[in-house]
């Protein structure tokens, strides 16, 4: 894609900080959509557009003549306990805001050429040891239900000329933030372990291949529709367990029972002890080839000593 203007809504998350400073590193002009723009554009080195993730406002008119839109918008689903409440605003946060960018695509004299709209693996709900792709049918439940929302909530879209993908994200391992680093602190204690019966697929990315994937779909003019952002060898809980405690040389022996998880977590207990076992297939097939497509080198690079630099995707990974 030629370096003209990108335009990431979300870009302030753990996802978008990485994604707009690599487009801007590449030449991109980019402008981030935020709902709190204070430090987020000296961070970025990012211009930085407030708006409330709802309705039309001047923000609007960086979708005008841009080349591609991303949107990441989308409060966080596993930081807080699933109440109904907060229900409510992890749908609203995703369908008002995609809403808004569609409008603002829809009032452009200059359309975007690509929309890449977020989503999760969890449209597939839970299910078991089945090898799934994206020809697999969503699941059943509040998780696959929200995703199949926050998908169509961009349909139409194509009728201005947009090519639309949709990014079916796993689990995004990274060292600044996200499950990670919440994940690897038991170990670190030494009372870590797998969650429930780990026999529960993990479909896991690296940082470095989430960036690279989302550069390659905007780049590549054939792609739309659904791509699986998963690694191509998911894991067990069980065998991520074990995989973390020998990266951090530490022991995995303390499993957390399933009821235990339930009473801590409630709802969301059903999100991590159940899982997908995913194949990136329609990514692979368009030609792309991953820098971390088997955990333990992904947990070595990310868990590296202090003073590592991360790793950043290479030309051969774009």
């Amino acid at each position: 894609m030629s370096a003209g203007r990108i335009v990431v809504a979300g870009g302030s998350g753990l996802i978008g900080r990485a994604l707009a400073a690599e487009l801007a590193a590449a030449g991109h002009e980019v402008v981030v959509l935020s709902r709190s723009a204070a430090g987020t554009e000296a961070a970025l080195e990012a211009r930085t557009l407030l708006w409330d993730g709802r309705t039309l406002g001047p923000w609007s008119a960086a979708i005008d003549g841009a080349e591609a839109v991303v949107n990441l918008a989308g409060a966080a689903i596993a930081d807080q306990r699933w109440t109904e409440a907060r229900k409510r605003l992890l749908r609203t946060s995703r369908l008002e805001a995609t809403a808004a960018l569609v409008a603002a695509v829809g009032a452009a004299s200059r359309p975007p050429r690509v929309l890449l709209q977020a989503s999760a693996v969890g449209f597939y709900g839970s299910r078991g040891d089945e090898l799934l792709d994206e020809r697999a049918s969503p699941g059943s439940g509040f998780l696959p239900e929200l995703s199949v929302a926050w998908e169509s909530a961009s349909d139409g879209v194509e009728t201005r000329g947009l090519r639309r993908v949709l990014l079916r994200t796993g689990i995004v391992l990274a060292r600044e933030g996200g499950a990670l680093p919440k994940m690897a602190l038991p170990f670190r204690l030494g009372v870590g372990g797998p969650l429930g019966s780990g026999r529960q697929w993990l479909p896991w990315i690296h940082m470095a291949d989430e960036v690279a994937a989302i550069r390659f779909l905007l780049d590549a003019a054939s792609a739309d529709g659904p791509y699986n952002l998963v690694a191509p060898a998911p894991a067990t809980n069980e065998a991520f367990s074990r995989t973390l405690a020998r990266t951090l040389g530490r022991p995995s022996f303390c499993r957390v029972p399933g009821f235990a998880l339930r009473l801590a977590v409630g709802e969301m207990a059903g999100m991590l002890l159940g899982g997908q076992r995913l194949q990136p297939r329609r990514l692979l097939e368009a030609g792309y080839r991953f820098r971390f497509p088997e955990l333990e080198g992904a947990l070595a690079d990310l868990l590296a000593p202090a003073g590592t630099a991360p790793s950043q995707p290479g030309p051969a990974d774009r």
